[in-house]
């Protein structure tokens, strides 16, 4: 019986089907594994993570020449990292092993202490770390200028005798910019935090202008060069 189903062709067939197929499998994972050894690839995240990287670093985003080199440098480090594995020097080098026990048994720890916390546990923890996820509070407003230079030591005084004249006008007023001094940069800005006023206009006058009700002529307002009457 044995002996017949041995000289059977299609058991041939069968076993040389199963052949091939690894074969053609294992020549194909051996391939797949050269090219992706070749292939550097960034990920969104990866990029995302340069950029935070560095605006924790500079208080700012990078421009685009910066992160061009952040994306050059990170390529730069992947490509002498394999290199380094390829040269086997990560072998039997002591730092390496310190380095890589010292991630394991963070792991073995991270696990050890892991477990699902309740949703009254989250909301306790979310109540205290509020703020960690908060966006920056920003202002939207319009504003008229009282310059130093213009006005010397009578600035504040017409600037609070303009906005006595505003009571009551609209954020366009075509009043608002004829009592005004004219002003070097934009007379409306959108949508800044009070960090970036902080750098346009001084801290001061940012601090003062978050105080403010939004919806009248307010002020006024001391920054650099002047006095602001602001709508905000």
């Amino acid at each position: 019986m044995i002996g017949r189903w041995l000289r059977e062709p299609l058991l041939h067939f069968l076993v040389l089907g199963v052949t091939l197929f690894v074969v053609d499998g294992y020549v194909h994972h051996s391939r797949g594994g050269v090219e992706s050894f070749k292939q550097i690839a960034l990920t969104l995240d990866d990029l995302r993570q340069l950029d935070v990287y560095f605006e924790s670093q500079w208080r700012r985003p990078p421009t685009p020449e910066e992160f061009n080199r952040l994306v050059e440098n990170k390529i730069q480090e992947e490509v002498l990292y394999r290199e380094a594995l390829a040269m086997g020097l990560d072998k039997d080098d002591t730092i390496v092993k310190r380095r890589m026990a010292q991630k394991m048994q963070f792991l073995a720890e991270d696990v050890a202490a892991a477990h699902e916390p309740t949703t009254a546990e989250l909301k306790t923890w979310y109540e205290k770390n509020a703020e960690k996820f908060a966006s920056p509070s920003r202002a939207t407003f319009r504003h008229v200028y009282f310059s130093f230079d213009h006005r010397g030591q009578h600035t504040h005084d017409d600037a609070v005798k303009a906005l006595a004249k505003l009571a009551g006008q609209p954020e366009d007023s075509k009043l608002a910019t004829a009592l005004a001094d004219p002003f070097m940069f934009q007379d409306y800005y959108g949508d800044r935090t009070l960090e970036q006023l902080a750098k346009e206009f001084g801290p001061a006058f940012a601090q003062g202008l978050f105080q403010l009700q939004p919806g009248s002529w307010q002020g006024p307002i001391a920054a650099g060069y002047g006095w602001h009457l602001v709508w905000v």
